[in-house]
């Protein structure tokens, strides 16, 4: 479990395809104090440590991963959204957050706003009920809030603090971002399309 506040960005150091699998190696200040089996988001993705080498570490996307997410879509170099999983006994700065990608979206424009950035990002209109003004959406791991929300397309705000520690400050018109919506309006949108059904 998550918060979508990003600790910090790595740097992808490796890709390799295995199988229907791609094995990543990332470089990360905080490689030391990961242990193997430990869960760490990426770009909003939940992967498991797998090999730990100084300041890199190895994590596997499958194949279903590989089908929600843009990781095929990476490169050695890139950088990567960063977080460890949520602490009990800490404040929830974003919102709960599983690390589960449900899809991918498109930056369909970037606004400049004297001090802070607006990311246009259209989607799939089958997931138009899962998003609302003013709700909660994580892009790349990051936990945004959501306005200007039309059918396939909604916009969110970056603040300076975010644009600069975050892979926010990369992202170029028509590039793919991870996208997981509100794990509490999934749960809303599923009761009530069965209860339709019924």
């Amino acid at each position: 479990m998550f918060t979508g506040i990003i600790e910090q960005t790595g740097r992808i150091h490796k890709l390799t395809k295995s199988g229907n699998n791609l094995e990543i190696w990332i470089e990360s200040s905080f490689s030391h104090e990961l242990k193997v089996d430990q869960s760490v988001s990426h770009n909003g993705v939940c992967l498991t440590i797998e090999e730990i080498n100084g300041l890199l570490y190895r994590v596997t996307a499958i194949e279903e991963t590989l089908s929600k997410t843009n990781f095929l879509k990476n490169k050695a170099d890139d950088l990567i959204n960063l977080e460890r999983c949520m602490q009990l006994n800490g404040r929830l700065d974003g919102h709960i957050v599983q690390g589960h990608v449900d899809t991918t979206g498109i930056c369909k424009a970037i606004t400049e706003k004297n001090g802070s950035w607006e990311f246009t990002i259209e989607i799939d209109p089958s997931f138009a009920s899962l998003i609302i003004e003013k709700g909660s959406v994580t892009l790349n791991g990051i936990s945004l809030t959501i306005f200007h929300v039309t059918e396939n397309s909604f916009t969110v705000a970056v603040i300076p603090y975010t644009f600069l520690h975050t892979n926010m400050q990369n992202l170029k018109l028509n590039d793919s971002v991870n996208i997981e919506f509100d794990m509490i309006g999934k749960y809303v949108n599923r009761i009530f399309s069965l209860k339709h059904m019924g």
